[in-house]
């Protein structure tokens, strides 16, 4: 009796997807709270938003963003970090439960995603070696080089304007090619270039252009009923998060300035 009624619940607990996976029964978030962990994809390498400090500690932007919303669902944050180009397909893979890796909201990803509400806003900058005098403006990237994570929406934007862009891992890798010649430029978040320049004093370097239109950034979540739950818990927690000025206070630690607000 015993093992009928073992194997029962073990069927009642199994949910057959079209494609032949299996999955737990409940909603995300039901899983996430047995779990009792909120697990989290992001880059880790993208200074401000995730880092090591020079204790080796992961810190950042969006490492506390992700941390306090697991702490407002009653769970614990376990934080993986992995490349860029490969977050958004391990999150559909089931690698990650969310990723909060300053993702911008774009059509083509709203086809695969549904967002959470935006939690901060920034802007696209140009960036050349000093003394360049041929990139002015986005405009003048036609038929010229760029350096960028692969993937990522700042590729993207070199390719809409008519650029050659070579795929690589890292914001300080881009950098440094385009201070040694290796690229004519590169295209980065205004909040990230600007730490670089910051933290590392470096004058090789500089910014020529800043796109108007805002870049907002949230957490997207695979389409459909399973993250449906997650999705409002998400955006509820964030709207705590907004009233309590916990995410004007995490935006004043780590970009200097209040960013929470379009």
């Amino acid at each position: 009796m015993f093992k009928k009624t073992t194997i029962a619940v073990a069927a009642v607990a199994l949910l057959v997807t079209g494609c032949g996976q299996t999955k737990t029964a409940g909603s995300h978030l039901d899983r996430i709270r047995n779990a009792g962990k909120l697990v989290v994809g992001l880059e880790g390498d993208w200074q401000p938003f995730s880092f090591h400090d020079e204790n080796d500690n992961l810190i950042g932007f969006d490492v506390e963003v992700a941390q306090s919303i697991a702490e407002i669902l009653g769970v614990k944050a376990e934080i993986i970090e992995g490349p860029w180009d490969g977050l958004l397909a391990g999150e559909s893979a089931g690698t990650y439960d969310v990723i909060v890796t300053g993702v911008d909201v774009t059509p083509e990803r709203q086809e695969t995603y549904d967002f959470s509400d935006p939690y901060a806003y920034d802007r696209a900058v140009l960036v050349t070696a000093a003394g360049n005098e041929e990139i002015k403006t986005f405009t003048d990237l036609s038929g010229k080089t760029t350096a960028n994570s692969t993937g990522s929406t700042y590729m993207e934007i070199g390719e809409l304007y008519g650029a050659t862009v070579k795929g690589v891992d890292t914001l300080a890798e881009t950098m440094t090619m385009v201070k040694n010649g290796q690229v004519d430029a590169t295209i980065n978040a205004s909040t990230s270039v600007q730490d670089y320049l910051m933290t590392t004093g470096e004058t090789g370097v500089v910014v020529v252009a800043k796109m108007e239109e805002v870049t907002p950034y949230a957490i997207p979540l695979v389409k459909g009923e399973d993250n449906a739950e997650l999705k409002d818990a998400i955006n509820d927690a964030l709207k705590q998060m907004r009233e309590s000025g916990k995410l004007a206070e995490l935006s004043e630690k780590y970009f200097g300035e209040d960013l929470t607000k379009e």
